[in-house]
């Protein structure tokens, strides 16, 4: 693959804005925003198969977004389909909020607002498809939409190392070679979501599932902390805040909420129990998160219909 552009050989400092200069205002057309600048690494490598455009990229933790200032100097309308080879993308368009990492690929427009969130340093290989010539291979009510695709098994993995085969030995390969293998590319993944977007959707919503226990498990154990944030949550997790909120959506209560009724449930716990007798509800109140006796009574209150107090007098 052609190399685009690399911030080996750029001093540590200049990395950052180098790759904006280069990449973000005229490759790709973004905006971008990182944390850790001074620890900043990147490349971009390139190749082509006939229609399709295949990138091999390496990105540092960062926010990435393409808005319609940015849509309006695109000359092309494409979809881009992501295979992460390590690292974490949360994917952010039209409402939804697609994980995508070693397991699990991604389609998404090109063409429309997005947010791409790294958690960590990531490595990618992108496709760039055409719209028109894609949306061919599918009835009109099927042309696909911003989604995942299982890349750990069947047609999901066979796509998924069809792309890393081409990386790796496109290369060597001439351009009417390269031409028809594109257009078998987007063949096998036309395929790939016509057949497996049931089985894609349920995987999603599993992992989805298993994250929100996660999450809540460690809540549990930190319920105590005085300190405990929603931005503590999510980086303890290894996610972001954005989808934090986005694992929550589908219960009837946000992090917050949730939070806050687990620590009332404690209360109750606590004041019901003989042998926590000598702790006072006010001791009770403070271990628990709560910075003010009388919000921890109101809030007490409005969701047992007692008063700490008499509950224990109870």
């Amino acid at each position: 693959m052609d190399l685009v552009f690399s911030t080996d050989g750029i001093e540590p400092s200049k990395r950052y804005a180098a790759w904006q200069g280069a990449i973000c205002d005229v490759y790709v057309h973004v905006d971008v925003e990182s944390d850790k600048r001074s620890d900043y690494h990147g490349f971009i490598r390139e190749a082509r198969f006939g229609t399709v455009t295949m990138t091999d990229v390496l990105l540092s933790e960062q926010r990435i977004s393409r808005r319609g200032r940015h849509i309006a100097k695109l000359d092309k309308d494409c979809y881009y389909v992501e295979f992460v080879q390590y690292g974490k993308i949360n994917i952010l368009q039209s409402g939804q909020n697609l994980l995508s990492n070693a397991s699990i690929g991604a389609i998404f427009s090109a063409s429309e607002a997005y947010d791409l969130e790294c958690v960590g340093k990531v490595r990618s290989l992108y496709l760039e498809i055409p719209r028109k010539e894609f949306a061919e291979r599918f009835r009109k009510d099927r042309i696909p939409v911003a989604r995942t695709i299982a890349t750990g098994r069947g047609l999901g993995r066979i796509a998924s190392e069809f792309c890393s085969m081409l990386a790796l030995e496109g290369a060597t390969l001439d351009a009417p070679a390269r031409t028809r293998l594109g257009d078998e590319l987007m063949d096998v993944l036309a395929l790939t979501l016509e057949l497996g977007e049931q089985d894609d959707l349920t995987a999603d919503r599993t992992v989805q599932q298993v994250r929100l226990r996660s999450v809540k498990a460690w809540i549990e154990e930190h319920l105590e902390d005085p300190d405990l944030s929603l931005e503590k949550v999510a980086k303890n997790n290894g996610i972001s805040l954005r989808h934090l909120h986005y694992l929550f959506r589908p219960t009837d209560m946000s992090v917050s909420e949730w939070i806050w009724d687990r620590r009332l449930q404690r209360c109750f716990e606590v004041l019901t129990r003989p042998e926590l007798r000598p702790l006072s509800v006010t001791e009770v109140a403070y271990r628990l998160g709560f910075s003010s006796s009388s919000h921890f009574s109101t809030a007490f209150r409005r969701k047992f219909g007692i008063s700490p107090s008499d509950l224990r007098r109870r």
